[in-house]
């Protein structure tokens, strides 16, 4: 089935049960107010527009989702303009939803700081995987500056306006990045165990002939292997390891790469080739820029 796209937030509040927007291209939504879609209605969207959520109760399942979650905090999840994500909705759920929801036309952000620098912030690309969990006092502070951007286009409109309201709009998003980095490290062992798996997979990964026939594995390979982003992953590995997931994969090269250097009477080139490489010269400048010895240099110095 095709996903329903909604072009504008004048739609969306239609199509939600909700009134007409105060203004067409900002609006700031309490949950409780959202009506639900019917069971025959599309199960997967595409917004023309920025979409931020903060949710309580929630027992939806959102197909960007991959990994189980096991918080009970409110949970805030991030979309940007032509992404497609799912709803499943849980027919025997009770519970009344809470929470906020903030949508943002790309239109209003125009001629402003934020027009290209919303594009920076990476948890916009987690949407598709990874929701940010908040603690209440999080969950309240994320609330609270959605409601003063509410106020103030609840108020008369002004040449002041707009520049409050993005003011008030990157205060959010700097929360919000403030927020991922403390996920990466209070998840300890959720991450712990994508750590684990990314070790598991590598080692595996150089042991077969995989890294014979496709090369060395790239970082979107493993971030789809272990169901999370690339820059997730990324992120999650500077914080648990101060290294990028390409340095990780060079890392655990090196190692390999020593290890036949040292036990092994490979030429250069065969060990180059049983690496991945398919220029030794390319293995070789990698080797000397992470050891500063020339394979043949490190070798030597077994002898």
């Amino acid at each position: 089935m095709q996903p329903l796209r909604i072009k504008t937030i004048s739609e969306f509040h239609r199509l939600r049960g909700l009134s007409k927007p105060e203004h067409p291209l900002i609006s700031v939504i309490n949950v409780a107010d959202i009506k639900r879609g019917n069971d025959g209605e599309p199960t997967n969207f595409v917004f023309d527009f920025y979409s931020i959520s903060l949710k309580r109760n929630c027992s939806s399942k959102f197909k960007y989702g991959q990994q189980q979650y096991d918080f009970d905090e409110g949970t805030m999840f991030f979309i940007s303009p032509n992404q497609i994500f799912g709803v499943e909705h849980d027919k025997g759920q009770t519970a009344k939803q809470s929470g906020w929801m903030l949508l943002i036309h790309p239109d209003f952000l125009w001629n402003t700081s934020l027009a290209k620098k919303i594009k920076q912030y990476e948890y916009f690309d987690y949407s598709v995987h990874e929701a940010l969990f908040l603690s209440e006092k999080e969950e309240t502070i994320i609330a609270n500056v959605m409601q003063n951007i509410q106020q103030e286009y609840h108020s008369n409109i002004d040449k002041f306006s707009q520049s409050v309201i993005i003011a008030q709009l990157e205060l959010l998003l700097t929360y919000s990045e403030r927020f991922y980095q403390r996920q990466f490290i209070t998840r300890k062992i959720s991450n712990h165990q994508i750590l684990n798996r990314l070790e598991e997979m590598l080692n595996e990964y150089f042991k077969s002939d995989d890294l014979i026939k496709k090369g060395l594995p790239t970082v979107q390979y493993i971030a789809e292997t272990l169901n999370v982003s690339p820059n997730y992953l990324s992120g999650l590995l500077k914080v648990l390891t101060g290294q990028s997931t390409q340095q990780h994969i060079h890392d655990i090269l090196i190692k390999k790469a020593k290890e036949k250097l040292s036990t092994t009477n490979l030429s250069v080139s065969e060990i180059a080739y049983e690496l991945g490489f398919e220029h030794p010269q390319s293995f070789s400048k990698l080797f000397k820029a992470k050891t500063n010895f020339s394979p043949l240099a490190f070798r030597q110095s077994f002898n």
